[in-house]
């Protein structure tokens, strides 16, 4: 397979470091972007700092790689945030600044990436959601409900960009240690482990397989999917 340009979110730590890492081994040329800089250092890395929610930020970043890119193969949505809370005591900022980046980010992203995307032979995107989803966590409420949104917009994207070649899934990992986990207690991370058939923490590598299964050529009857880690079945 030929090298490929692949967009990724929230790069500069995490599970998408990690994903940006694996893609460039492969010979492909990674575009990060995160918030903050980031220490990867590859002559086919490209880091852009900008705001996800922002969608002056995000139509610079485009506007800036129509000029330098043809193409862009695959478009993995990784930048989220996540806050436990019960929902009687969840702070209406906090509602807005989840969905703003769950949400809205991953709406932006893939609405602007479209021209780009369109002029790759092989396209897809990647989303992510959550198995708080499938699971009702409690104290999840609105992290739940901002990821069930996703997954919908996953899956009528994948109706509307189906006609320009384009493939839209999602993935929703089990519990991975990350800072997007670091604040929730031991005990709820092992009950929630309890409910699942594997009831291990994920890996980056366990996410890494399904995003790559996704991109790959030979998936392009997969579309519209969501695929949860940890043995859960609806």
């Amino acid at each position: 397979m030929e090298p490929r340009n692949i967009l990724i979110t929230g790069t500069s730590r995490g599970l998408g470091k990690s994903l940006s890492q694996y893609f460039l081994d492969k010979g492909d040329t990674v575009i990060g972007c995160a918030r903050s800089e980031s220490d990867i250092v590859h002559d086919h890395y490209h880091h852009y700092q900008l705001d996800v929610t922002s969608e002056k930020d995000i139509s610079g970043l485009f506007f800036g790689l129509r000029k330098d890119f043809s193409h862009i193969d695959a478009l993995i949505n990784n930048a989220g945030i996540a806050s436990m809370n019960a929902f009687a005591l969840t702070p209406v900022a906090t509602v807005r600044r989840i969905f703003e980046t769950n949400v809205i980010g991953t709406f932006l992203f893939c609405q602007k990436a479209l021209g780009l995307l369109k002029k790759s032979s092989h396209p897809g995107i990647v989303n992510f959601t959550t198995i708080a989803v499938p699971l009702k966590l409690e104290g999840e409420s609105i992290y739940a409900a901002s990821k069930s949104a996703i997954e919908t917009m996953t899956q009528v994207l994948a109706k509307e960009y189906a006609p320009f070649g384009i493939t839209c899934n999602a993935i929703g990992p089990s519990p991975i240690d990350t800072a997007l986990i670091k604040n929730v207690p031991q005990k709820k991370i092992e009950k929630l482990l309890k409910q699942q058939t594997v009831a291990a923490m994920a890996t980056p590598d366990d996410v890494i397989h399904v995003v790559d299964f996704f991109l790959s050529p030979q998936s392009r009857q997969i579309n519209g999917q969501v695929i949860y880690l940890g043995g859960f079945n609806k």
